[in-house]
C-alpha cells in the first residue's frame, strides 16, 4: 500500500478475505493482504489523533467526542487521545504519555496554588519591576508584559513574564 488509495487497498483486502473464506486465496495473496492491512491500520491510526485535534479546535468537547470514539466518558476519550499522541517527553507507551500529562497538570496546579498563596509578594515584585524606568527596549518590553499581567485576577499569570524578564 502506498497511501494514495486507501479505499482501493481496503477493497483489495476485502476481496482477498472473501477469497480466503471461499478457500480460493493463495499464500501470496494472503501475505500481501496482511501487509496491506497492517499499513492501512497504521494510516488509520495516524488519522485518529489528527481528527480529534481538529474536532477539539473546532469546539468539540471531550463529552461530545466520547461516543464518536466508542468510549463511555470524557475521561476515557481524553485518555485515548493521549495514548495515541506521539511523545514529546520521551515516554514510549501510551500509558506513559497519560501519566506524564497527568503529572504535568498536577505540577501546573501546584505552581498555580503556590502563586495564589504568595499573591501579595508576587504582585509587589511585579509592581516594582513594571515601575522601573530608564530600561533598554528588551527590558522595557519585559516590564510591560509584567505590568499587563498585573491586571489579571489570577496571580499565576505573573509567573511566566517574571521568569522571562530581561535584565
Amino acid at each position: 500500500m502506498d497511501g494514495t488509495d486507501p479505499a482501493g487497498e481496503l477493497r483489495h483486502i476485502h476481496e482477498v478475505v472473501a477469497g480466503a473464506r471461499a478457500g480460493a486465496a493463495d499464500r501470496d495473496q494472503l501475505l500481501t493482504a496482511l501487509s496491506g492491512l497492517r499499513l492501512l491500520r497504521d494510516e488509520l491510526a495516524s488519522w485518529e489523533p489528527e481528527l480529534i485535534t481538529a474536532a477539539r479546535a473546532a469546539g468539540a468537547s471531550w463529552v461530545a467526542l466520547a461516543p464518536a470514539l466508542g468510549v463511555a466518558s470524557r475521561q476515557a476519550a481524553e485518555r485515548r487521545y493521549l495514548r495515541l499522541q506521539p511523545s514529546h517527553t520521551g515516554e514510549t507507551t501510551g500509558e506513559g504519555r497519560v501519566d506524564a500529562e497527568r503529572d504535568r497538570r498536577a505540577g501546573d496546579r501546584a505552581v498555580a496554588d503556590w502563586a495564589r498563596r504568595n499573591s501579595a509578594i508576587l504582585r509587589r515584585i511585579a509592581g516594582q519591576v513594571s515601575a522601573l524606568d530608564g530600561l533598554g527596549p528588551a527590558a522595557q518590553e519585559s516590564a510591560d508584559r509584567i505590568g499587563a499581567a498585573l491586571g489579571d485576577d489570577d496571580p499565576a499569570t505573573l509567573l511566566p513574564p517574571l521568569a522571562a524578564a530581561q535584565p
